[in-house]
């Protein structure tokens, strides 16, 4: 038996090097590989988009903004340039689900605060209230780091239409108010190219829900993103 070894030793060698790589190219194939969908409004569902963008099934990125931030900073999508980000909507008298977004949301910038490539953006529905001065005392109490977190104000009507039209992430109510809203629970995943590559449920961080990714898979897939984009 050593002998037969010793005559078939390089044919055996390449044999096993051969059904290696084999079993690698092979367990390769059938393991699907991560990819993050870019999403449009038509992906959406309609309730939370506005009627104008409906129909687009294609090349959406989130448009153009002008906000001032709890600092009185206006902040703009130059603030954003480059950068991944997560983007939410909320208001400080929030009583329901927005203490629960805004803790995931504290979590979520303590695992990314040292990543240069990743910022946060969180919008007020309700700019009458939340002044500059009122933002910047709820910025203080969770702990908001200013380089990688705004909160930002604006006219409501500019408030509403990214809401709908950029970030597909908003209700409107029944009443017969203009411009008025009702922000969900969606953490919103946003690439250097300003587009939309998933929605989280931000008052889950990490509950196994069907159907729905949690904060934690957020974090996951802006690692991904970080380590994939161009």
């Amino acid at each position: 038996m050593l002998q037969f070894f010793k005559k078939y030793k390089i044919l055996i060698i390449v044999l096993v090097v051969l059904s290696a790589v084999i079993l690698f190219l092979f367990n390769g194939a059938l393991t699907p590989k991560k990819y993050l969908q870019v999403y449009s409004p038509a992906d959406v569902n309609p309730e939370l988009v506005d009627s104008t963008v409906q129909y687009v099934a294609k090349n959406h990125k989130i448009a153009n903004f002008s906000f001032t931030n709890q600092n009185g900073k206006t902040i703009t999508q130059n603030d954003y340039k480059g950068k991944i980000y997560v983007a939410d909507f909320f208001f400080t008298t929030c009583p329901s689900i927005c203490p629960i977004m805004t803790k995931n949301m504290e979590w979520l910038q303590s695992q990314i605060k040292n990543d240069p490539k990743v910022m946060l953006l969180s919008h007020s529905v309700t700019p009458d209230i939340d002044s500059v001065p009122v933002l910047k005392k709820y910025a203080i109490e969770k702990g908001v780091i200013d380089s990688k977190w705004n909160l930002v104000r604006g006219k409501k009507e500019d408030i509403y239409y990214i809401a709908r039209k950029s970030y597909l992430a908003v209700k409107t109510t029944n009443s017969s108010e203009l411009y008025d809203m009702v922000h969900t629970e969606n953490f919103i995943l946003v690439d250097t190219k300003g587009r939309i590559r998933g929605f989280y449920n931000g008052t889950n961080l990490d509950k196994d829900v069907k159907g729905e990714k949690n904060v934690k898979q957020l974090l996951e897939d802006i690692k991904w993103l970080s380590d994939n984009e161009n």
